[in-house]
């Protein structure tokens, strides 16, 4: 037995929540529905604008938010990222630890800023992001843990460092690691922007292929370029071994190296969707490290989004998490 279920990389981002209706968003020149990368005067000018107190803060990061997942549920995860000796960095450290997740971070930062994500939650419940790095843009392999990363199950990597060179370097430093190390590798592709605008970088990383690969349908759509989801499955085949294809309310489609598996929806009414994919991420990599099925952890991992999106915020509350078990455990999916 490894000594952690899944090895997380990715940027170290405190969430600052708000909700907004669609008209704010054009006044503030935001596009819905995806991550823009900003600069620090960008931040600053979008910050000015905004009622600080009515924000819910919370750390995150797209492969944060997975690992957290994972150790929700009761598995062991690690986190490498990089933030710095400030106010925001300190609370993301001590956020993650809380929630149970190992991490490369000590008491001995870097100074700098570190990364903060504007998360804007619209009526629909759909979720817009504008994301400033800060010193998360220079994570490097420096932030690796070799020993670590050999001792688990899996190395989860997040789509969205593709943006950085020393980031993507720390990717495929990692990724061999994996390989030469029996460690299942698996990425997400986080954004449709990602694929649409940094498609050679995310190839550069998948390389000659990985063991499982997440992605939602606009994701998996501009990557195939196509508006077939099946002709979308048939390129996404040539690149991973299995993957996830979430579809919003219509669920999600699982190929599990063999077979197309079609995972139904739970019906809920939406608030905020946004950590909905991440949490499904930690909650698929939970269940196939601990031993269940690609249908059972489909399953699984569509409830617990399901459940995630009738709330604010990017993860399970207690009481939630709680509410969840219990439910998975009546259907047989614990």
């Amino acid at each position: 037995m490894k000594k952690y279920h899944v090895y997380g990389i990715g940027n170290a981002l405190v969430d600052m929540e708000f909700e907004m209706q669609p008209e704010m968003l054009k006044k503030l020149n935001v596009e819905k529905g995806v991550m823009t990368l900003v600069d620090e005067a960008r931040r600053d000018e979008l910050i000015s604008k905004l009622d600080l107190s009515q924000a819910k803060k919370s750390c995150g990061g797209s492969a944060a938010n997975t690992v957290i997942g994972v150790a929700q549920f009761g598995g062991k995860s690690f986190y490498s990222c990089k933030v710095s000796n400030d106010e925001t960095g300190e609370f993301f450290h001590r956020d993650l630890l809380e929630k149970g997740v190992k991490t490369n971070l000590t008491s001995n930062k870097a100074a700098g800023k570190s990364g903060k994500c504007l998360v804007f939650i619209t009526p629909d419940a759909d979720r817009t992001m504008n994301s400033y790095l800060g010193i998360s843009e220079t994570l490097s392999h420096n932030e690796l843990n070799e020993d670590d990363l050999k001792q688990s199950d899996y190395f989860y990597i997040e789509g969205y460092l593709v943006t950085s060179p020393s980031a993507r370097d720390a990717v495929l430093k990692g990724k061999k690691v994996a390989e030469n190390n029996n460690v299942k590798t698996a990425l997400s592709f986080s954004d449709p922007n990602m694929v649409k605008y940094f498609k050679d970088g995310l190839m550069d990383m998948i390389g000659n292929g990985v063991d499982l690969l997440f992605c939602n349908q606009d994701e998996a759509l501009t990557y195939a370029k196509t508006t077939d989801v099946y002709g979308a499955v048939e390129k996404i085949k040539k690149i991973a071994k299995t993957f996830v294809i979430t579809m919003g309310s219509k669920g999600a489609l699982v190929f599990d190296g063999k077979n197309e598996i079609t995972i139904k929806a739970y019906p809920v009414k939406a608030i905020d969707t946004n950590g909905a994919g991440d949490l499904f991420a930690g909650a698929f990599l939970y269940q196939i490290t601990h031993g269940k099925d690609y249908k059972v952890a489909g399953d699984f991992a569509s409830l617990s989004s399901a459940k995630l999106v009738t709330q604010f915020g990017p993860r399970l509350s207690p009481p939630m998490l709680k509410e969840l078990v219990g439910q998975a455990r009546s259907f047989n999916l614990l």
